[in-house]
């Protein structure tokens, strides 16, 4: 459905700037173009291509039913390499010590036919870069941005090379760093865990039946294995900064002797994929005071960085895409895309979903990061707890599959 009508910016540029290149970005740029406006998405300079490869990606997504969605809705999901894409089935969850609870969630107890898909990030990206291709709305620019202006009719983004891009909106999609972000002078709140994100890829010698298992080990971190296509798993270690220093300078195949006590019992012994690829991410908390700023919105995480436990960081990017061109397509005919309380009800309609998913994941970070034995107890007391509570469990799977309520 096209929006309603508003006044245009000036000839030969566009009603919304999308500044970034991942998938959000690109995602924003789509879902926009499909809203009916024209759409400039700015990335970086081009890169000499990269090899390409045949081995599976260690950066994956855990992508719940609100990006299932919009992605069906944007004809993306029909473009991925569906032999390559791996449909949760249940969420094991395992304390620690010799006393370890354990909580379980199941898509046939959420009344669903997947709590999530496991989707590698080479994967998404070929699929949003093909219905770009074919978005007859969307122009790509390839240039570094200098300087951002922002007036009552429109917003500039200056480019080094001396061009400029005019728009109703300029959209900060270009991540943790967001230069979007600071040319407006939104403040921020920033911590970092003191823990890194180890990722990888192993074959296993038992099935995984679709099964995700996370594993909350006190002073080591919390070491996730989620399930791939075939007998294959992807390992998201959130290990404390010594440890992962140590992991990265191990071989893959020793990183899969440390996960045997763990899992061997589940998964069987585990095999690195070849070409054996290990990587590390440091992990923070990012809290932007605004969302929003006069004539620029930001989304993903230029406007939100959480701890990657329940692997929605991403998921509450692709809410910001739906919940932003929600607002700019209802709002009323005398109100243009950037108009200050189109983006205020954005920001108002994302506020207590964001805030949820920061408050819950950095409590879990601090609770299961502690070695005490006092609050290994009590953690393992409510994970057992929480498994007898119907009730509460179907509202916790709810939110997660993004459908809150």
């Amino acid at each position: 459905m096209n929006s309603p009508s508003s006044p245009r910016v000036p000839p030969g540029h566009s009603d919304v700037c999308i500044v970034g290149d991942g998938a959000i970005a690109k995602t924003t740029a789509l879902a926009f173009a499909q809203a009916g406006q024209s759409v400039t998405l700015l990335c970086p300079p081009l890169a000499p291509p990269a090899a390409a490869g045949h081995g599976w990606d260690v950066r994956v997504y855990a992508l719940n039913h609100t990006a299932h969605t919009l992605l069906s809705s944007l004809r993306v999901w029909g473009a991925l390499d569906a032999a390559r894409v791996a449909p949760v089935d249940a969420m094991l969850v395992n304390g620690d010590g010799a006393h370890a609870g354990g909580l379980g969630f199941d898509a046939y107890g959420a009344h669903v036919g997947a709590l999530a898909w496991i989707v590698e990030d080479g994967n998404l990206g070929q699929a949003l870069d093909a219905a770009l291709k074919f978005a007859q709305n969307v122009r790509v620019v390839h240039g570094r941005a200098l300087r951002l202006e922002r007036g009552d009719a429109h917003a500039t983004v200056h480019l080094d090379g001396g061009d400029s891009i005019a728009a109703a909106l300029v959209v900060g999609a270009d991540g943790a760093q967001s230069w979007v972000r600071g040319q407006c002078d939104i403040g921020l709140d920033y911590r970092s865990y003191g823990q890194r994100g180890v990722v990888g890829n192993f074959a296993c010698a038992k099935p995984h039946h679709g099964a995700a298992h996370q594993w909350f080990t006190g002073a080591d971190g919390i070491v996730a294995l989620l399930p791939l296509p075939g007998d294959r798993v992807s390992l998201v270690w959130s290990a404390p900064d010594a440890l992962a220093d140590t992991l990265r300078a191990e071989s893959a195949a020793q990183l899969a002797a440390r996960l045997a006590p763990l899992c061997a019992d589940k998964l069987g012994a585990l095999t690195p994929l070849q070409p054996e690829l290990v990587r590390d991410f440091p992990l923070v908390l990012m809290r932007p005071h605004a969302m929003v700023a006069s004539r620029v919105a930001l989304v993903g995480d230029a406007a939100h960085v959480v701890h990657p436990m329940a692997g929605h960081g991403m998921n509450l990017g692709f809410a910001d895409v739906a919940e932003l061109v929600k607002a700019v397509n209802a709002r009323e005919p005398q109100r243009g895309i950037g108009d200050a309380r189109v983006l205020a009800r954005y920001a108002r309609a994302r506020k207590e979903d964001v805030l949820l998913m920061q408050l819950a994941t950095d409590a879990l970070a601090r609770l299961f990061g502690s070695d005490i034995e006092p609050l290994r107890a009590v953690r393992n007391l409510g994970l057992n707890l929480l498994d007898k509570l119907p009730g509460l469990k179907r509202r916790l799977i709810s939110h997660a599959l993004g459908r809150p309520g």
